[in-house]
């Protein structure tokens, strides 16, 4: 089964099963895409420094909601962090910490559709990644009436099998609108700063309004950033902040770059290390080598509960069976690499693999040295192929929006880092990024 071309542009180009999808769209309600983080609280403190805080927005995408937040308590966004990334079209529960801000001012905060709770003080923020997970509830509208709960049930089959998914990095890693963030990664790692900046500044594609098109269209052909930062309307305050830079020098692409937040800058870089892996999971599957079992050569991160660091077991004929066994018990998964300048690379038929990514990239993982902005380095890392999924309940119903039309109801909670999209992409195989 192909897959669409906006999928094939950020390095997904398989599908794990060869079952027809159920179609429907998602998100046709903001309410129709909940998620909750599975929180880990930082240590209370009486008079800590930091200020923490649960915080519940509707259809704010979690760096304009930053900005926001910092513009209402007349600091810096560099004070507030967060553990994970959310979409914008959704209800999102996140933990957030504000550097020095009292907990009276935190709870003092009013927002357009933003709840601000449990509010207490600390002496450790909370930093990305600090997160076990996230909880799900998800409704796919407007689905065929010929779709029945029995062809729902074959098709997640399958996944309920083996307890996962592929793990692939999802659009919005990349940009529903507008897939460019790993474009922009790989420019910054690539060194071309005046194309990256380009790429996000300008570099118009269809999904956006008429206007914006135009406007983007417009600074691509004529690189006049005084006019444009005078036009761009006011919600592309990022693309403004750099224009802003760049009519004080129009040679610095460098400091254009870092007028971003430092979240979004380290996005770009991830994003770019999102897409490779995506490639490397699509190859595999369309191999037919597995992903929830392993084969030699394969290097295996095994879950190991006092251990800080991750140790990766290379898998050999010797050990073969033995590592399956603990991958059934789901105390290990079989890992594709992120590529860094230290990456750890498979051997075997998965090491074939990275090292064909990696040359058709025309790619050296010292690459990832970034001098220019050194916290953008990255040394590397690995990834599960497998997204665990411990349960997944679900309701197939009449939908309430649509005449004589479906509606799916799913309930699930996922690890950090992994995607419910790329979850729904399985279920649903629809043809455009705007169903997801």
């Amino acid at each position: 089964m192909t897959t669409p071309e906006f999928e094939q542009s950020i390095g997904i180009d398989s599908f794990s099963t060869s079952e027809p999808g159920i179609g429907g769209k998602l998100r046709v309600r903001i309410d129709d895409f909940q998620v909750t983080e599975i929180f880990q609280y930082p240590t209370k403190a009486e008079a800590g420094r930091f200020t923490i805080a649960e915080v519940t927005s509707r259809n704010w995408e979690t760096h304009t909601l930053v900005r926001s937040l910092a513009h209402l308590l007349h600091v810096s966004q560099h004070r507030i962090s967060f553990a994970g990334t959310k979409d914008k079209r959704s209800i999102s529960t996140q933990l957030m910490s504000f550097d020095s801000i009292p907990p009276e001012k935190v709870a003092s905060i009013t927002l357009e559709d933003v709840v601000v709770q449990n509010i207490y003080s600390s002496d450790i923020p909370v930093r990305l990644g600090d997160l076990q997970g996230n909880r799900f509830l998800i409704t796919v509208r407007n689905i065929e009436p010929m779709v029945t709960p029995r062809q729902v049930k074959q098709l997640l089959a399958p996944f309920n099998a083996v307890a996962g998914f592929p793990n692939f990095f999802g659009v919005q890693r990349f940009g529903i609108i507008r897939p460019i963030t790993h474009l922009v990664g790989k420019y910054i790692v690539q060194g071309e700063y005046e194309r990256a900046v380009m790429t996000y500044v300008a570099h118009p594609l269809p999904g956006e309004s008429e206007e914006v098109y135009g406007l983007r269209a417009e600074l691509e052909k004529t690189r006049d950033y005084q006019h444009a930062f005078h036009t761009y309307p006011d919600v592309l305050h990022f693309e403004k902040a750099m224009l802003n830079a760049l009519i004080k020098d129009s040679s610095d692409f460098v400091g254009a770059l870092q007028q971003l937040p430092k979240n979004l800058l380290l996005m770009f870089v991830n994003a770019y290390q999102s897409y490779l892996f995506n490639k490397m999971l699509s190859e595999r599957l369309r191999r037919h080598l597995p992903i929830h079992e392993t084969v030699p050569g394969d290097l295996i991160l095994p879950f190991r509960k006092k251990s800080t660091t991750e140790e990766y077991i290379p898998v050999s004929a010797a050990n073969l069976a033995k590592v399956n066994i603990q991958l059934s018990k789901k105390k290990a998964l079989v890992t594709g690499a992120l590529i860094g300048a230290d990456a750890l690379f498979a051997g075997g038929e998965m090491g074939e693999i990275e090292q064909q990514i990696i040359n058709d990239e025309h790619l050296d993982p010292r690459d990832f040295i970034i001098p220019e902005i050194p916290f953008l380095s990255s040394s590397g890392s690995r990834r599960g192929l497998l997204a665990l999924l411990p349960s997944l309940e679900w309701t197939l119903h009449p939908d309430d929006l649509f005449e004589d039309r479906q509606k799916l109801t799913l309930t699930f909670e996922l690890s950090k880092g992994c995607y419910a999209t790329s979850l729904l992409r399985e279920i649903m195989k629809s043809d455009s990024p705007k169903n997801y």
